[in-house]
């Protein structure tokens, strides 16, 4: 397997947070490590790249705020300044504000993603219905303490029937 093709590459990963292949298994390789890393230490570990290649794909994912680096004598040693799944998080939450900006009708991208559920596992139309009741439950919870009530509080502008 070449180290540009890598089977932790996953889709998520790359296309949702904006990381190549390459970033992304230096990344994977991060996240497996105990503690910070120089770009040694990974290069040791993908022998096929460039010791240079390595050094600036770890710049770039830095100045991406991905990674953190400390200096040691003359080198930095970097760990990821956010876990697989604050990352996974962030970019899905992306690409869903991304998906309701394109429509002006916000029920259209609501009914794609009922609809792409619904192909992947219609189980997970329950998952969904569990969340937005337990958000519910949750604004509703902090509605009520912000206006010492108990129910209905402020009525939407747009109610359904």
């Amino acid at each position: 397997m070449s180290p540009r093709a890598s089977s932790t590459a996953s889709g998520p990963l790359r296309s949702g947070a904006g990381l190549g292949p390459l970033e992304t298994r230096l990344l994977e390789l991060l996240w497996a490590r105990s503690e910070p890393a120089t770009a040694g230490d990974l290069q040791r570990e993908c022998p096929a790249l460039a010791y240079t290649t390595v050094m600036t794909t770890l710049d770039r994912l830095f100045k991406k705020n991905l990674l953190t680096r400390e200096v040691e004598g003359r080198a930095f040693r970097y760990s990821p300044s956010l876990t697989r799944e604050e990352l996974y998080r962030q970019a899905a939450g992306e690409a869903f504000r991304q998906l309701l900006n394109t429509s002006s009708e916000a029920t259209l991208p609501l009914s794609h993603l009922v609809e792409v559920l619904t192909e992947r596992d219609a189980h997970l139309l329950d998952d969904l219905s569990q969340l937005v009741e337990a958000k519910r439950r949750e604004l509703r919870n902090g509605r009520e303490l912000r206006t010492g009530r108990s129910g209905g509080g402020e009525p939407r502008d747009k109610e359904k029937p």
